[in-house]
């Protein structure tokens, strides 16, 4: 099989090259360039996508003896996630740009022009595994390595996506990963991980927005409409967001106070407890399921963060919209984010959340939907048949 090999220029990119490479495929790496003006030298562990990145995957490739090539697609990465980030915060959500990378880019824009000269599939160094069945359907699952595991950012894939994608480290923990590489002889093999956001390497996105969008001032304000502080644009705060509020009055109670909702309208943030966070009913759209959609209602895992908790749910399916029951609320969920579904390790799918709230009477509400009755209160699912 003819595999085009995505080379970061890290280690697991790296070893996931040359592991298909000993698996017999005709391998060829090739490294992003994401950046119209990339970095000569990286500054820190955080970002990738340097020019110093594409030397050491090139350097991996010249070892193992495969060609290696740098395909520019910094103005596909700019509009698809670098511009899409920016709208979705200036929307008053909070966009996963990992995910959507790997939705327009890794597995769509570079994947469609390896099949378009003639190659098979597409591998990449994240940690994640592919279960084929007997029927030939591959099926998306965690890795082993569960500290590690990248499955949350794949969620995104479609089933034609995975039936062209290759996954070589999903067996295997980080640092018999690092000793690997080490053993192969490749210098990337004790290089620091990249963090956070690859095109905002300093971690500063509160900046880095208001460097785009410019300053906006406003409020901030209780839920009872009382102004407690102001801000320099909405767009740079999050639900569940505590730092950086720098309000003038402590609450009444003393509790600290955290974002609760981004009101993009009004350029109004409003603050509140830490209670009023909890939601336990989600909804979604922007649907994409890693093989058939789920028929009915269906028991799932629900997860809402890359490395967040999975909390066991209900979910139904309604073309791309998504309604998701936690059994029990989780804090901190915000429009724009990702809910991702799992059925024990495999990747049902996932959706951008649209919206997140309490249903009242949540907890008579999950027992009921437990004993199939479905029927606890309005709004609920219909009982799986």
């Amino acid at each position: 099989m003819r595999v085009v090999a995505a080379m970061s220029g890290g280690v697991d990119s790296a070893v996931a090259a040359a592991r298909m490479l000993d698996a017999g495929h005709e391998v060829v790496g090739v490294h992003l360039a994401l950046s119209q003006n990339a970095a000569t030298l990286r500054e820190c562990a955080r970002g990738c996508c340097t020019i110093e990145d594409a030397g050491d995957a090139r350097r991996v490739a010249d070892l193992i003896g495969i060609p290696f090539y740098v395909w520019d697609m910094a103005a596909r990465f700019r509009q698809d996630v670098v511009d899409d980030f920016i709208a979705e915060y200036a929307a008053g959500r909070t966009p996963n740009p990992c995910l959507r990378c790997n939705e327009k880019i890794k597995f769509a824009a570079l994947l469609d022009k390896a099949m378009a000269l003639g190659f098979d599939a597409v591998a990449t160094g994240h940690y994640a595994q592919i279960v084929e069945r007997a029927s030939g359907a591959r099926e998306l699952h965690r890795a082993v390595d569960m500290g590690k595991d990248q499955s949350y950012v794949l969620g995104v894939l479609d089933a034609g996506q995975l039936a062209r994608s290759f996954f070589p480290l999903g067996d295997t923990a980080k640092p018999q990963v690092r000793q690997e590489a080490a053993v192969r002889g490749f210098s990337v093999a004790a290089k620091p991980d990249s963090h956070d956001i690859c095109f905002i390497p300093d971690g500063d996105t509160g900046k880095w927005l208001t460097d785009r969008l410019g300053e906006q001032p406003g409020d901030i304000v209780e839920i009872d409409g009382t102004k407690v502080g102001e801000h320099w644009g909405a767009y740079a705060f999050t639900v569940g967001q505590r730092r950086g509020l720098r309000l003038g009055q402590p609450a009444a109670g003393g509790e600290p106070r955290y974002v609760v909702e981004v009101q993009p309208r009004t350029n109004t943030v409003v603050v509140g407890i830490s209670e009023l966070l909890g939601v336990d009913a989600i909804t979604g759209d922007h649907a994409r399921w890693c093989g058939p959609a789920p028929q009915g209602v269906v028991s799932v895992g629900a997860q809402v963060r890359a490395h967040g908790e999975e909390i066991p749910a209900t979910a139904w399916a309604d073309g791309e919209a998504v309604e998701v029951r936690l059994q029990r609320r989780i804090r901190g969920v915000a429009p724009g984010q990702s809910v991702v579904l799992y059925e024990g390790t495999r990747v049902l799918g996932s959706a951008t959340i649209a919206s997140a709230t309490t249903i009242p009477n949540s907890t008579t509400r999950a027992a009921a939907m437990a004993d199939g009755s479905g029927n606890a209160v309005a709004g609920s699912p219909p009982a799986a048949g």
